[in-house]
């Protein structure tokens, strides 16, 4: 295959990016068919009079992303679907009216954050237990570190690294049960008399942690780049807790411009940020940005993040990543809540994530929320029209719908409900009131199907069938 990709030398945008967003605009143009083998790194790197790793990275990306297959000895090849790919137009977008009948016994759910447990990869899952056991059977019968097993946070430490530019030794990471847990004991570490900077709205779960340990809660406005600068000013935060790849629950993903302000803020103020990167992994469009920790060169970020969006709610294995100066305090107070988390299980994703299969499932689950994202995204445009305005739908497995019928977000959903569709409120995000009524609709636990069937009953529930 001859591609001659354009690369403009004198543009800001780096040229790995520029290759990426090449491959991408002609898989999506149906040029690069799937199944075609792409140029060899050695090959494009010379034909371009570009570096060798320059070309690499790009690969590298479009891998992580699911685009591309590196088959050994044989090459690289395009191994996108193409209906992922495909962008809905509003104009154009139908669904063929489905008459779905109710089960009174059967609820489609669309909470934000459970699993589609037919994709889950059981089998392979199963083998890394055997294989955990095996080969750590006796480090189990005795207490494991009360900061996590270093083979899991030095695999988490090289994650990081590569797909979100974090930079950290293994020491700095705390293994938890979820991030409430990390949260509560953040709490302990730092300064009892915290302000607490909190996005309004924000994720109401992390605000109720710190308000049930006493801290003042200092709500803080967001606008079209994140969060409001003049906000952090005026109130001057002791800490701030932000979700910048991914804001909940508006979606929105901060700016470059923005996480660099806040971060020179931070500096200045000696203050700290906590950048809470719940589901990184998943994003649709645009550039990648780095995150904040990534970023950072004046140790000022907290950086925490889970395997419960990416891989399994129940696994409860959260992770906290701390700056070198609360790291003595962080020994304290962890020796005196020891391990939250199963040595066992944590040996098990550490064997997962070794050889090779938690990069795999990642890879297969952004394919799959591709695939269910163009479908709601479909199903909203058809079935619920000019009804409604989609928003925070290009991250993550969630999208939102404002709602421009006669009717409260109470009854919203208890209509949806008694229909058979189980939706959820955003009030609940927002501390000073909430002006809107807006619906937030989880796809990762829901099948392709139930998806169609959920929101054309959705619309009927609401009178719009």
């Amino acid at each position: 295959m001859d591609l001659t990709p354009f690369l403009d030398r004198d543009s800001k945008i780096p040229l790995y990016q520029q290759l990426i967003k090449f491959f991408k605009s002609n898989m999506h143009d149906g040029r690069i068919k799937k199944g075609m083998k792409l140029p060899s790194k050695r090959h494009l790197a010379k034909k371009l009079l570009i570096s060798q790793t320059t070309v690499e990275q790009a690969y590298d990306q479009l891998l992580a992303e699911g685009y591309i297959l590196s088959k050994p000895r044989s090459g690289l090849f395009a191994d996108y679907d193409e209906s992922f790919l495909i962008h809905p137009d509003p104009k154009t977008a139908e669904l063929p009216v489905q008459e779905f009948n109710v089960k009174t016994n059967e609820i489609i759910d669309f909470h934000y954050g459970h699993v589609d447990s037919s994709f889950f990869p059981l089998s392979a899952w199963r083998k890394s237990v055997v294989a955990s056991l095996d080969k750590h059977s006796e480090k189990l019968c005795r207490p494991g570190d009360v900061l996590g097993e270093i083979e899991l946070r030095s695999l988490i430490t090289e994650y990081l690294y590569q797909s979100r530019g974090v930079n950290c030794d293994p020491n700095q990471i705390i293994i938890g049960a979820s991030t409430s847990y990390l949260l509560q004991m953040l709490c302990h570490i730092l300064n009892t008399s915290l302000k607490v900077g909190f996005e309004e709205p924000g994720y109401p779960r992390s605000r109720e942690i710190f308000e049930l340990n006493r801290k003042e809660i200092i709500p803080l406005p967001l606008d079209s780049e994140g969060l409001r600068m003049d906000a952090v000013k005026k109130n001057i935060p002791d800490l701030i807790y932000v979700t910048p790849s991914h804001q909940y629950p508006l979606g929105r993903i901060m700016t470059i411009n923005r996480r660099l302000e806040l971060l020179k803020w931070a500096a200045e103020n000696h203050s700290f940020i906590i950048e809470d990167d719940y589901d990184g992994e998943f994003r649709y469009s645009g550039q990648p940005i780095p995150s904040l920790q990534a970023l950072d060169k004046e140790n000022r970020v907290i950086y925490l993040g889970s395997f419960s969006k990416s891989f399994l709610p129940t696994l409860r294995i959260s992770y906290m990543i701390l700056p070198q100066s609360l790291l003595k305090k962080a020994t304290e107070v962890t020796s005196l809540f020891k391990q939250t988390v199963s040595s066992n299980n944590q040996y098990a994703l550490a064997e997962f994530i070794q050889n090779g299969e938690w990069q795999k499932h990642l890879n297969r689950m952004r394919k799959l929320y591709r695939k269910k994202r163009k479908i709601i995204l479909e199903a909203v445009i058809s079935e619920l029209g000019d009804k409604v305005k989609i928003h925070g739908e290009n991250s993550g497995p969630r999208m939102l719908i404002d709602v421009y019928l006669e009717l409260s977000e109470q009854e919203l959903i208890q209509k949806a409900e008694n229909h058979g569709v189980r939706v959820y409120p955003v009030s609940d995000s927002y501390k000073n009131g909430y002006a809107f009524k807006t619906i937030s609709l989880g796809f990762s636990g829901v099948s392709e199907e139930e998806i169609k069937r959920g929101i054309y009953l959705l619309s009927k529930s609401w009178g719009l069938k």
